[in-house]
């Protein structure tokens, strides 16, 4: 089939673009609809063009694989095509359904008109890819919708539904029906008028207040931190009301070209490639379906617990909610009442949604109960001893084929199976991040008995649950935490070691982090490793290197912001850390106990030091297979653990600083401090000798 058809309606022309799975701008692609607007127009009997996409949208945008390789030489571009529109004496009307998105919504506004389905987007997101729009989109989307609304468009990188587009102007009509019998109706009263046609370059722009670009600049400052690409964007539609059109044009290319170019848009193309390689299990069929999933069961009504109950209904799946007590079952489905109106609240859901919501749950206080569920997720205290238990009781009511899962987020989920012998094939581990209902990311705990079919099933549940699962081995912490450990252990050390607490947070948080680590320890509870340390103690936690300030903290109360006292002060209805002198004579303590001197520190240690390790347990866990990907590893920390998307993830950002770099610190540190999480892996070492990244060594891999 030709990238892109030719038919004749009568005295309407149709380019179909047949460039399957979503019609991107690969190369051929421009050369076809050249090709198709010089035919129409030589041909007589042609009086209008309709441009639309075959399958199921129109032109999603450009192959973004293109903007890390050369375009072939002699091949048209986007520049071809809006000059073969804007030149055509004949209209050209896009006909949009699925998406126009990016290259896709410039194309289409290149045309001298635009029809849309109802339930069709439009929009700009090349900013979520690092870079603005390339090909003029952000000079004609102000010329269309207006100022304010293609301002916003363009910062946010979100879409629109076609109803807003036709409000404000982008498209000229909403189709009810056929998109094409609307097209061509559409097109054949366009091609009978007289005189030419708008081309959407010679509209004006109203620009009442030239400070909103300021006030833009102000609005994204805190969440755009550290980003070139929003702060582009603004340039970019600044240029559209400062220059004139070819100018705008002109200089929105110089600043795509600049940010296209970047580590920022690098890493950010990576994070696109990589959400798409983290559905591939290698191995597994790519036929092999899914399940059906009629309904489920979560054993907890805690806050983990009813976060999940929450993602089951939300994708479409009733869930019956069990509990020890009616006390505490009453607690937890308030909870998850309180999370549902505050939604309404925003607007974001209507009372009815809500109350639909509401009415899938079924709370009980019987297990007996889950006895119909297809899947049931275990999410009680995070104890061996526990969940082997409740293992046992589901053992004796749950259905012989039903998927059972622990959410945990250490334990070996192996030896959880082996307590249910019968099951072999049905028990696998999900870890969802609290708050469950809201944290993207879902690590999927692969067993070594899980059979494919489950395994395939419970990262489809995921992916209805809008979450990001992946899939991970057994092991100590998984992915996340067990890299954590090295994370939050190294920034405990310094503290031992006379860094300030303020001091590492501010640099982790100067890199890009949502927030620096001992920040973090104070909002997840320093009682939690004070427990787990005096479980392993038998009742003591040992004063181990990076445990022993947080150890004398906790004996004094000082759990983090839940106690208003951690590693930092948080003052009556704030949860902004305030420095504590006590906390630093902990610290000082802590050398004399260890025998340190305490100095101060570099940003560049501080930033080593937190990171490093990540890259270091990161590498082991890939050698040892428990990460199918590097990239996984990259997706793990980006959205389970606050780690900047725009850095890549730890795994790709290690790339860009040079593994060999990497390698010779890891090694000098390990030589200076001797601790575990420093101990060079094997993987990393062979790497950087070969002059290697992580995503070499994906390739290498991959399949």
């Amino acid at each position: 089939m030709s990238l892109v058809g030719y038919d004749k309606h009568g005295s309407v022309a149709v380019l179909t673009v047949n460039n399957p799975p979503v019609n991107a701008m690969s190369p051929g692609v421009p050369k076809g609809i050249c090709e198709g607007i010089a035919r129409a127009n030589g041909d007589d009997e042609i009086k209008a063009i309709v441009l639309i996409g075959g399958g199921r949208g129109f032109i999603a945008g450009a192959d973004i694989r293109y903007f890390s390789l050369p375009w072939p030489e002699g091949e048209e571009t986007f520049k071809h095509i809006i000059a073969a529109f804007e030149a055509s004496p004949k209209p050209v009307i896009a006909a949009i359904h699925g998406h126009a998105l990016g290259g896709g919504l410039e194309t289409a506004m290149a045309c001298h008109y635009r029809v849309i389905v109802p339930t069709a987007n439009v929009g700009q997101p090349e900013v979520k890819l690092g870079f603005p729009p390339g090909a003029g989109g952000t000079q004609r989307l102000p010329r269309l919708a207006g100022l304010v609304p293609a301002l916003d468009m363009i910062v946010t990188g979100n879409p629109i539904k076609a109803p807003k587009a036709a409000a404000l102007g982008i498209v000229d009509q909403v189709i009810e029906g056929d998109l094409l019998d609307g097209a061509l109706a559409f097109a054949k009263d366009k091609g009978t008028q007289d005189g030419g046609h708008r081309r959407t370059r010679d509209i004006g722009i109203v620009c009442e207040d030239k400070g909103i670009f300021e006030a833009k600049r102000k609005e994204i400052a805190r969440r755009a931190r550290g980003m070139r690409a929003p702060f582009a964007c603004i340039e970019c539609v600044e240029a559209a009301v400062e220059l004139d059109f070819d100018a705008g044009v002109k200089r929105e290319r110089d600043i795509f070209t600049e940010c296209v170019t970047s580590d920022e848009s690098k890493a950010m193309r990576h994070v696109f490639f990589a959400e798409r390689a983290a559905n591939k299990i290698p191995g597994i069929a790519k036929d092999l379906k899914p399940r059906t999933i009629a309904k489920a069961g979560v054993l907890g009504a805690g806050t983990m617990g009813g976060g999940i109950a929450m993602n089951f209904v939300n994708a479409g799946i009733p869930v019956t909610i069990v509990e020890q007590s009616q006390e505490a079952l009453d607690r937890g489905m308030g909870i998850i009442e309180k999370n549902y109106a505050a939604t309404v609240a925003k607007g974001r859901m209507s009372q009815e949604q809500m109350d639909g919501c509401m009415a899938h749950i079924t709370p009980s206080v019987e297990m007996a109960d889950l006895g119909d569920a297809d899947m049931i997720i275990e999410a009680v205290f995070e104890t061996m001893a526990v969940k082997k238990e409740v293992f046992a009781k589901l053992d004796q009511v749950a259905k012989p084929d039903a998927i059972l899962t622990s959410n945990t987020s250490y334990l070996n989920i192996n030896e959880i199976a082996e307590t249910v012998p019968g099951r072999d094939g049905h028990v696998l581990g999900t870890h969802f991040f609290s708050p469950a209902n809201v944290m993207r990311l879902v690590e999927v705990v692969r067993t070594d008995n899980v059979s494919d079919e489950n395994l395939v099933t419970t990262m489809d549940i995921g992916r209805r649950m809008r979450k990001l699962p992946i899939v991970t081995g057994v092991c100590h912490g998984f992915i996340g935490n067990r890299m954590l450990e090295g994370y939050f252990g190294e920034a405990s050390i310094m503290v031992e070691e006379g860094a300030r607490p303020l001091h590492i947070d501010t640099v982790m948080f100067g890199y890009g982090m949502a927030m620096g680590p001992l920040a973090v320890m104070d909002l997840a509870g320093l009682d939690i490793g004070w427990s787990k340390r005096k479980d392993a103690g038998d009742g003591t936690a040992a004063d181990d290197r990076g445990a022993y300030v947080s150890n004398r903290l906790c004996e004094m109360g000082r759990f983090g912001q839940k106690s208003k006292r951690g590693y930092y002060i948080y003052e009556e209805g704030s949860r902004k850390p305030a420095p504590d002198a006590e906390v630093d004579q902990l610290a000082a303590d802590a050398a004399k106990h260890f025998g340190l001197e305490r100095r101060d520190f570099t940003d560049q240690e501080i930033l080593e030091r937190c990171l490093y390790p990540l890259v270091n347990i990161g590498a082991d866990i890939l050698a040892e297979g428990h990460a199918l990907r590097a990239s996984d590893i990259d997706l793990v920390y980006i959205n389970g653990y606050g780690y900047p998307g725009w850095r890549g993830g730890p795994m790709h950002w290690a790339g860009s600083v040079g593994l060999k770099t990497v390698y010779e610190k890891v090694c000098a540190y390990h030589e200076s401090l001797g601790f575990d999480h420093w101990k060079p892996s094997a993987l990393l070492k062979r790497l950087a000798e070969e002059n290697m990244t992580f995503e070499d060594y994906d390739k290498e891999n991959a399949g």
